[in-house]
C-alpha cells in the first residue's frame, strides 16, 4: 500500500452504513433514527430515546410504559456483585470499577454469544438499567457511604440523582441529567462505539463487546475530556483571566481541552444544548463566574482558532453546577451512551463482516536470522 493511501486514524474513511445516528459534520447536526438531537433533547426523555435507538421508532404511550417497567425491574444488582464492588472499589478509578463489575455481571451468564436475538437485546436492556446504580453503588462504596436502593417510583435519570446523593433531586437537576443522557445516547462511529462494533464482528458476546467500548471511552481524548475541561476551567479562576491562560497554550502549541471535533467543523449542536442548560443551571454567584469563565475561553478559541466548543466543554460546566463528583464525569458519559452501544452491537450482529483493516508496513525487510551465540 502507498503511503499517500493510508488514511492515520481512519480520518474521513466510510467503514460500513448504519442507521442508528448520523453526524452531520459540516452542518452541525447529529441525527438519531431520523429525529434531531434538539427536538429529542427538548421534548423526549432518556427511555424513549433509548427505545428509539434500540428499536428504531419512537414508542406508543403503552410500549414506553412498559419499557419503564422493564428498566426498574433490570435495576437491581445481585449480592454477589455487589459484595465484590465492595472490596474492589476503594483502590480503583470509577471506569474501573465499571468495566469490572459489567465482567462480574456476565459470569452470570454461562455463554452470551449462544443467546437468541431477543435475548441479547433484553441482556442490552438490564445493562442500560444497571450502569446507573453501579456508579452511584461505587461512589458510595468508595467515600464510605451506606448503600441507595433504587427507587421503583422514579424516572432513569431521577433514580441515579437519588442513589447517588441520598436525596431526591429538584426538577431542573432531573430534567439537566436527563437531558445530558439524551445527548450522549449515541454519535456515529466515535472511537468506543468502533470499538465495540470491531468486538461484536468477531461474534463475541455482548459483554465482551460492551466492555471493549467502556475501555475505550476511558481514554482523555474521549470520554475523559470533560474532567480534563472542568481542571482547567478551575486553574483559570476568573474571566479576566481567561485570556493569558488560553493564548499561553495556544502558543507552547498545547491542546485546550474541549475545543474541535474529528467531524463537526461548525459548532457541535450537543454543546448548544448544554450551554443553554448550564446557563440556566448557574443560579449562585460561584457557578455563574464558572460559567462565566467558559464563555470567555470559547470566545478566545473562536477568535484565535476558528475552533468551537465540543459536547465535553459546556458538559463539565453543567456537572459542576449539578455538584457532580469530578471523578464520576465519565462514567456519566457511558450512562447516556449505552443504548447507543448496545444498538450498534445488535445492528453489528444483525450484518455482520468481521472488521479487519489493512496497515501500511513501515519496518525492516529482507533481515537475515543469526544464531543467538554470533549476535
Amino acid at each position: 500500500m502507498k503511503a499517500e493511501e493510508v488514511k492515520v486514524g481512519l480520518a474521513g474513511v466510510t467503514v460500513a452504513s448504519s442507521k442508528i445516528s448520523d453526524v452531520r459534520g459540516e452542518e452541525g447536526k447529529l441525527i438519531y433514527r431520523g429525529y434531531s438531537i434538539e427536538d429529542l433533547a427538548e421534548n423526549s426523555n432518556f427511555e424513549e430515546t433509548a427505545y428509539l435507538l434500540l428499536y428504531w421508532r419512537l414508542p406508543s404511550e403503552k410500549e414506553l410504559k412498559e419499557f419503564k417497567k422493564k428498566l426498574v425491574s433490570f435495576r437491581r444488582l445481585s449480592p454477589n456483585v455487589i459484595k465484590g464492588m465492595k472490596l474492589f472499589c476503594k483502590g480503583t478509578t470509577p471506569m474501573e470499577a465499571l468495566r469490572t463489575t459489567v465482567s462480574s455481571i456476565s459470569c452470570g451468564i454461562p455463554d452470551a454469544r449462544k443467546l437468541s436475538k431477543e435475548e441479547t437485546l433484553n441482556l442490552g436492556i438490564s445493562l442500560i438499567a444497571k450502569f446507573p446504580v453501579i456508579i452511584a453503588n461505587y461512589y458510595r462504596l468508595k467515600h464510605g457511604k451506606s448503600l441507595v436502593k433504587p427507587n421503583p417510583a422514579l424516572g432513569y435519570a431521577e433514580n441515579f440523582l437519588w442513589m447517588l446523593w441520598g436525596k431526591k433531586p429538584t426538577a431542573i437537576q432531573t430534567k439537566s441529567m436527563d437531558m445530558d443522557f439524551v445527548l450522549h445516547g449515541d454519535h456515529s462511529f466515535n472511537a468506543s462505539t468502533f470499538a465495540a462494533r470491531i468486538a461484536a464482528s468477531t461474534m463475541s458476546d455482548i459483554f465482551s463487546a460492551l466492555l471493549a467500548g467502556i475501555c475505550t471511552l476511558r481514554g482523555p481524548l474521549h470520554g475523559g475530556a470533560a474532567q480534563e475541561v472542568f481542571e482547567m476551567l478551575k486553574k483559570i479562576k476568573k474571566p479576566e483571566a481567561a485570556e493569558k491562560y488560553v493564548l499561553e497554550r495556544l502558543a507552547k502549541h498545547e491542546k485546550v481541552m474541549g475545543f474541535g471535533h474529528r467531524v463537526y467543523k461548525t459548532y457541535d449542536p450537543r454543546a448548544r444544548v448544554l450551554k443553554k442548560m448550564a446557563e440556566k443551571l448557574c443560579t449562585d454567584e460561584k457557578d455563574k463566574k464558572f460559567f462565566r469563565i467558559a464563555l470567555k475561553v470559547e470566545e478566545i478559541m473562536i477568535r484565535e482558532k476558528n475552533l468551537y466548543p465540543n459536547v465535553d466543554f459546556y458538559s463539565a460546566v453543567v456537572y459542576h453546577s449539578l455538584k457532580m463528583p469530578l471523578e464520576i464525569d465519565t462514567p456519566i458519559f457511558a450512562i447516556g451512551r449505552c443504548p447507543g452501544y448496545i444498538a450498534h452491537i445488535i445492528e453489528q450482529y444483525d450484518d455482520n463482516k468481521l472488521i479487519r483493516p489493512l496497515a501500511e508496513y513501515t519496518g525492516e525487510v529482507d533481515l537475515k536470522y543469526v544464531p543467538v551465540h554470533l549476535r
